[in-house]
């Protein structure tokens, strides 16, 4: 009983009544840490998502750009493709700018990290090629600008060349013509052609069965046209049985790329005059009555012709 006597219930009862109050403090300032935290997770968590959308926008923005890039460079690919160009040197400049495009579009397929920094050095890059391309168009249009005019020239070159060709060839026509009424005037004629028989004292017989020989009579007429000078002068005499006569040799001479044989010839000396010719044949055999043909001939032409009835 002893040990107890300093024990007073009211003095415990009081301890609990202080200790309750701090106790719903602790717990009032907990849940004030909690509301600040919760507020706090919540703000982090919008700040988070608005980042990760603006992240997320930036980067379709990127890849906006990235897919503009590459159909740029996909056209501009296109563009080098279409050039048409006969220009050797210009046809090697072009084809090392499509190997660089073709280089560039390679990277841009491989590329994973992109940034702005990356589409600004690809756009500028795109952007150089294009404008080495509007050079070479220019170029190209002014080299195809000169071929036209160069064509232009070359039709009417032609066209003059045509007309010249065309005159030339007229007035070689023309010249021809000439040339050949030149030689046709300068041809030598013979008239007055006569076949006279004649005895062994060269008398003139009227008889041809009488004749020991022949004599052709002609004049060669003169032609200021014709080359005056030395020439043979060949006769051909026909009996009237369709044969040449000739001597035992049978001599020939060239007309119109042909052999003939002839009768008699003699070298005269014309000069652009009248000159009376005789041309002397002998027949041991005799001559017959009827139609002879004679025939004379001078610079291989034939001067001319005359059929004469012996009796």
């Amino acid at each position: 009983m002893e040990e107890n006597k300093d024990y007073n219930p009211s003095q415990y009862e009081d301890d609990d009544r202080m200790e309750a109050p701090k106790s719903a403090k602790s717990i009032r300032g907990y849940q004030t840490i909690i509301v600040i935290l919760a507020v706090i997770l919540a703000a982090l968590s919008i700040l988070y998502f608005n980042i990760h959308r603006q992240q997320q926008e930036e980067y379709d923005l990127l890849l906006v750009d990235r897919d503009s890039i590459k159909s740029n460079l996909s056209h501009l690919m296109e563009d080098f493709d279409n050039l048409q160009i006969s220009n050797d040197s210009i046809s090697q400049s072009l084809g090392l700018e499509r190997s660089r495009a073709d280089s560039l579009m390679e990277r841009l397929t491989k590329e994973r990290s992109w940034s702005y920094a990356k589409i600004k050095k690809y756009e500028k890059e795109i952007g150089t090629m294009r404008t080495i391309m509007r050079g070479y168009l220019r170029q190209i249009d002014s080299l195809n600008t000169l071929n036209k005019n160069l064509i232009k020239e070359n039709v009417s070159y032609r066209k003059e060349i045509s007309s010249a060709n065309l005159r030339a060839e007229v007035a070689e026509e023309k010249a021809s013509e000439l040339s050949t009424k030149v030689r046709q005037g300068a041809v030598i004629r013979a008239r007055g052609i006569r076949l006279v028989p004649l005895n062994a004292r060269d008398k003139e017989v009227s008889r041809v069965k009488n004749a020991s020989r022949l004599r052709v009579e002609f004049t060669l007429a003169g032609n200021d046209l014709a080359e005056p000078g030395e020439r043979t002068v060949y006769v051909r005499i026909t009996s009237p049985d369709g044969y040449v006569q000739s001597n035992a040799s049978a001599a020939t001479f060239e007309f119109e790329g042909e052999r003939l044989t002839y009768t008699a010839s003699r070298d005269v000396d014309y000069q652009n005059e009248d000159l009376a010719v005789g041309v002397y044949y002998n027949d041991g055999a005799g001559f017959t009555a009827g139609t002879y043909r004679v025939e004379v001939y001078a610079d291989g032409r034939l001067a001319g012709q005359s059929d004469i009835v012996l009796r």
